[in-house]
């Protein structure tokens, strides 16, 4: 029996680089999953999720609205009946270069994906899960000093962090963690 058997895990932003890693992961020590993203290949996650022997639901969704994320929550409750973890890991850079012309179309989506998402997925996760319940938010470096990625990423994922406390603060006394993690750079296509 694996560490997450009997769990049930929603992961978004599961196409590839961190979210893939965490649905094998997970997958491997026993967890049922529903991965999310706005990429179809989260349909190919899904897909190496059930050849090595898991379950695993995949959802082409917009991970940063109300309706993306309820429909993720439904599907989550409808296959496995319950939610034990949430990986908020969707997220956009928004380009490479700290740019002082971006503009606040740019700004709001990076913002809307990296931080509005995260705290959507939260908020309609939370009536599924009971004590025990974990959350993880995938921050980044560049929300902890200057000079680690472009402004509005920046900003974002600081957000992020703040995000994370604030809401462990919140949910104190129910038996559910949160935390968030802030990785440098990884070699994926992000």
């Amino acid at each position: 029996m694996g560490q997450f058997t009997g769990k049930t895990a929603i992961i978004t932003g599961a196409a590839g680089g961190i979210g893939r890693a965490t649905a094998l992961l997970l997958a491997k020590g026993g967890a049922s999953l529903v991965v999310a993203d706005m990429q179809g290949g989260v349909e190919e996650t899904a897909a190496l999720v059930r050849e090595a022997g898991g379950r695993a639901e995949a959802m082409v969704t917009d991970c940063a609205t109300d309706a993306g994320v309820q429909t993720i929550v439904a599907r989550a409750v409808e296959a496995f009946g319950k939610i034990d973890i949430l990986h908020a890991n969707a997220g956009i850079t928004g380009g490479m270069l700290p740019r002082l012309d971006t503009s606040s179309a740019e700004f709001l989506e990076v913002l809307r994906v990296n931080l509005l998402g995260p705290w959507i997925a939260i908020r309609e996760c939370l009536p599924h899960m009971g004590r025990g319940g974990a959350i993880v938010c995938t921050a980044s470096v560049a929300g902890l000093r200057a000079g680690a990625g472009p402004i509005p990423y920046s900003a974002s994922k600081a957000g992020v962090i703040n995000l994370v406390q604030t809401t462990a603060m919140a949910l104190t006394g129910t038996g559910i963690r949160i935390n968030g993690v802030a990785p440098g750079l990884i070699d994926t296509p992000m």
